[in-house]
């Protein structure tokens, strides 16, 4: 028998995989996975060591209770092989934790937004007191019930005072549509001029087409941010023109009335130009019913 420095490196190699083979059979749990998956031992030998994962993910697996508790490598997922031909491909699975976890997300809005109570936000929370948001949450309470039957219908373009609770109301509305499976996306606008500007050169066309395509938008306190003709031009008119082809239901908050915003928007750093703001403008009103909400300050 030749010894170890006579073989060439493929028989060595072989030797070696062998011998980490030999050793893994000791465990029951590994040999029901190979004979499993129904492969030879010269295949099973190659991927000894993610065969032993496998096992050892498996075992994890079996006294789990939570997704918290999990201790794979991946939180949730069991590197699992699968035969092809003869070779092992291996893929990481979910477990029933993380599939209900992923399950759960879907039926979130994306939030590109800071407060907690903007993502937490229901309409069973919202403040019925004030009379003076009568109109509004009447308002809000018909599109949840007719968007049942009819997916395109106009949002509305929530005006008004200082912390009144536009956002909290528009958002509570979304966060419940989401629940049904509605593609929801709620954006704190400012924020989201920041976030698409830093993605240039990474996942920018991603990130806008979810905003574009989403079956409900929330674009939150338009009108607090600084603009410039990319923003005015190639983002805000760029999203609003797809929804509107796509009669797609648009939200809007801002502090401003949509003639103070048409103002705003006229407004760059070096120029004022009044008929591409009137073209946001017209989409706008397109897109929206223009309500209004004057209380007093939730914020206080």
């Amino acid at each position: 028998m030749k010894n170890i420095n006579e073989l060439s490196k493929s028989e060595a190699s072989e030797q070696i995989l062998k011998k980490e083979f030999n050793k893994a059979l000791k465990d029951e749990e590994f040999i029901k996975l190979v004979n499993k998956l129904g492969v030879t031992e010269d295949v099973a030998s190659r991927y000894t060591s993610k065969l032993e994962m496998t096992v050892q993910n498996l075992k994890n697996c079996s006294n789990c209770k939570a997704l918290e508790e999990c201790k794979n490598s991946v939180n949730g997922c069991v590197l699992y092989p699968v035969k092809d031909e003869n070779l092992l491909r291996f893929d990481y699975v979910a477990c029933k934790y993380k599939k209900k976890f992923l399950n759960e997300e879907k039926l979130k809005p994306v939030v590109f937004e800071e407060p907690d109570a903007i993502r937490n936000a229901r309409m069973a929370d919202i403040d019925l007191n004030d009379k003076r948001r009568a109109h509004v949450i009447k308002w809000v309470k018909n599109f949840y019930n007719e968007y049942k039957t009819n997916k395109h219908l106009k949002g509305c373009y929530l005006h008004g005072s200082f912390g009144s609770g536009k956002s909290y109301i528009l958002s509570a509305l979304i966060n419940e549509l989401a629940k049904s499976g509605a593609k929801c996306v709620i954006i704190y606008y400012p924020l989201m001029l920041s976030i698409l500007k830093e993605s240039f050169n990474d996942d920018f066309d991603i990130k806008m087409n979810s905003i574009r395509t989403a079956d409900i938008l929330l674009i939150d306190d338009i009108g607090a941010e600084t603009v410039t003709g990319w923003s005015r031009d190639e983002i805000l008119g760029t999203i609003l023109q797809y929804r509107m082809d796509q009669n797609l239901p648009t939200f809007f908050t801002s502090n401003l009335t949509i003639d103070e915003l048409k103002v705003h928007l006229s407004n760059t750093k070096n120029t004022v130009d009044f008929v591409k703001s009137e073209r946001i403008i017209e989409r706008v009103r397109q897109l929206t019913e223009d309500l209004e909400l004057i209380s007093e300050n939730k914020r206080k």
